[in-house]
């Protein structure tokens, strides 16, 4: 899952990608409202993480703007403020979840993992394809009741292959939405974990999970060898 975070105090920003990246999320950062916007609607993004007080164009106008655009992305507002009217007007304008800093890491996590479940899979706690399960809150992984150690990366590929289960996905829109902005490796990186998830959760199982779709990409069903 590919997340943006438009906050301007850059240590916050930064100790937040961490956390998120270590979760397997991929990250990209904005410092301000106009290059928050910007990202937001040209990148195709699992949700977004909103200061409400930034520099040049505040919290509510950039979702407003999102919003006005036809952006359905999950939004997730940040602000020191606290009071009532800070709340409804962040919800009115578009938002779909406020959190008042400080605020709990874990908390944040939690927060963010809920929207992402509304979004895919209106409110379910797992995927369940087949007899693979994959827990996101978790991080778990079970086939056939057998659990399935995966690292972080390899779980987040496997996840973004699972929301999307029974279609075709291209090399690009996994490292789109699997790694982050910054990443300019060889897009054969997913070859690599796609091979790796195969002789995980198919394998050790006499099962064909992940198909090679020719010229076009990947497709996770589920059927047996």
């Amino acid at each position: 899952m590919r997340l943006l975070i438009v906050e301007d105090e850059k240590r916050l920003a930064n100790a937040l990608s961490n956390g998120l990246s270590a979760e397997g999320f991929a990250v990209d950062l904005a410092h301000d409202g106009i290059d928050g916007l910007h990202m937001a609607t040209t990148t195709d993004y699992d949700l977004v993480i909103l200061d409400l007080m930034l520099p040049g164009m505040n919290g509510y106008k950039v979702c407003a703007e999102l919003r006005a655009a036809g952006q359905e992305t999950p939004v997730l507002m940040l602000t020191a403020k606290d009071g009532e009217y800070d709340e409804a007007e962040g919800l009115d304008t578009g938002a779909d979840d406020y959190l008042t800093k400080p605020f709990s890491y874990v908390v944040l996590l939690a927060r963010i993992r809920a929207l992402l479940r509304r979004r895919t899979r209106g409110g379910a706690k797992e995927f369940k394809v087949g007899d693979l399960v994959l827990d996101p809150n978790t991080h778990t992984c079970r086939r056939g009741g057998n659990e399935v150690s995966l690292t972080a990366k390899e779980f987040a590929v496997l996840e973004y292959l699972a929301v999307r289960a029974g279609e075709v996905v291209s090399k690009s829109d996994i490292i789109e939405h699997v790694w982050d902005f910054a990443y300019d490796g060889d897009p054969n990186i997913v070859e690599v974990y796609i091979s790796t998830l195969r002789r995980k959760i198919d394998t050790p199982f006499g099962c064909r999970s992940i198909a090679t779709v020719r010229g076009a990409g990947y497709r996770l069903v589920v059927e047996r060898a």
